[in-house]
């Protein structure tokens, strides 16, 4: 592997893990790099956290070069490829077109928010795959019941308090059950809103919440989800979004200043220009997670189709949970088409769901042992520790924090809706699935 070259392309759950392992087994000389548009590494299920105050946004953000020696980080974000020549094409942060050669390429691109043909969604809701659009949430929730206090008009002061979630997977379930409880703590110390409880919505097509976790999870989840006041809207989908509220299917006008985009996500789009085959819009690869016909690229996580070997036909789901065990799988593979070690193929089958409610429930199925309340809450908070490859005592720190001491909240204003427009949401690395 003497001066080898190889390029990870994305840093979400795959292209960490890839990153890690390749940095702690390739030997010296190895030239490893990391293309990535930020310094960090995103760890996406707390994200909601943010949103909700009980997490500074610096402990869902992990630093690529403090956490991985050895690898150079080049910021940036991926544009096309260059098969033939070997060549990534980037555009840098000052919007300069530039290439970076490889030997070995392992796209782990990830996933972007999923858009459906409905009017006014591009335009009038917020997505929720970054710490800028948590950001954002945050302060736009707080403004909003700022500014109904500040009004004696009560059609605006509805208007204003009522908050609409669409989709009801892990994302919207987890931001639906931790928003409410921050609007909530939020109108408490407005003596203006006494007796006008802000008013969420989380509507679905799918006929239940969490639909791809086991029945009894799914009703857990729902009963914390309207013992709180949240009205679940299963059956039900969005028509048109306007300026002023939220159409839903049959007729129903929701007025509201947040509609929160919690459909679900797509592969990237560089998978698209590729010119390589797809299925469902991911990179086909085979068993080992290479690309057929180009040997020396590799692709996991979101972006790619990865054959399930535990369900013979299907590709692995869009998880967070396979997306890191496929970044170690892969970069054991690289490593082997180097004469170092033996290649693997991938096979794994899941270990369970978490899923965050806020407060003290969750619900877990850890080992296929359905859990609610306070053992899912203790066995989530223990998974994302021993999941975080970073910032674990500070997050300890802040969990503490939150039961003891008032939840701050307080406008930031660093994030403006223009720079989290939904079409051109930033592109991560893996789902929010556990």
């Amino acid at each position: 592997m003497d001066r080898a070259r190889v390029v990870i392309v994305g840093a979400g759950f795959g292209g960490y893990e890839a990153a890690r392992a390749v940095s702690r087994h390739a030997p010296p000389g190895t030239d490893l790099v990391v293309l990535n548009p930020t310094d960090y590494f995103l760890y996406l299920p707390l994200l909601p956290e943010v949103a909700a105050g009980i997490l500074d946004p610096r402990r869902v953000a992990v630093s690529l070069p403090a956490t991985l020696p050895g690898v150079r980080l080049v910021l940036g974000e991926a544009t096309n490829v260059d098969l033939d020549a070997r060549r990534v094409e980037y555009v840098d942060p000052d919007g300069r077109p530039r290439t970076l050669s490889y030997d070995r390429l392992v796209l782990t691109v990830g996933s972007v928010n999923k858009l459906l043909p409905i009017p006014g969604v591009a335009e009038h809701a917020h997505g929720f795959r970054g710490i800028p659009e948590a950001l954002y949430l945050r302060d736009h929730m707080t403004e909003q019941v700022e500014l109904a206090d500040a009004t004696d008009d009560e059609d605006e002061r509805r208007v204003r308090t009522t908050f609409v979630v669409v989709g009801a997977g892990y994302t919207g379930t987890e931001v639906a059950a931790q928003g409410v409880l921050y609007t909530d703590i939020l109108a408490a110390r407005h003596p203006r809103l006494a007796g006008h409880r802000p008013r969420w919505l989380l509507v679905d097509i799918a006929p239940r919440v969490l639909p791809e976790l086991d029945e009894r999870l799914s009703r857990a989840a729902d009963g914390v989800l309207r013992e709180r006041g949240v009205e679940v809207l299963t059956g039900t989908s969005v028509e048109e979004a306007t300026m002023d509220g939220v159409r839903l299917t049959g007729g129903r006008f929701v007025p509201t200043r947040c509609l929160i985009w919690c459909v679900g996500v797509r592969p990237d789009p560089l998978v698209a220009v590729l010119g390589l085959p797809t299925v469902k819009g991911r990179l086909v690869v085979d068993e080992y997670l290479a690309v057929p016909g180009h040997p020396e690229v590799y692709a996991c996580g979101d972006a790619a189709a990865v054959p399930d070997l535990t369900r013979p036909g299907e590709i692995t789901p869009m998880t967070a949970q396979h997306a890191t065990r496929q970044g170690r799988c892969v970069a054991r593979n690289v490593l082997a088409s180097y004469g170092h070690g033996r290649r693997r193929r991938y096979k794994h089958r899941d270990l369970g769901f978490v899923v965050d409610l806020g407060g003290f429930r969750a619900a877990a199925n850890p080992l296929d042992v359905p859990l609610s309340g306070l053992p899912a809450h203790l066995v989530t908070r223990g998974y994302h520790l021993l999941s975080l490859p970073g910032n674990r005592v500070r997050t300890t720190t802040d969990w503490i924090l939150d039961i003891v001491l008032a939840r701050q909240s307080v406008q930031l204003g660093l994030v403006q809706p223009p720079e989290i427009p939904l079409e051109t949401a930033a592109p991560v690395a893996a789902s929010a699935s556990h």
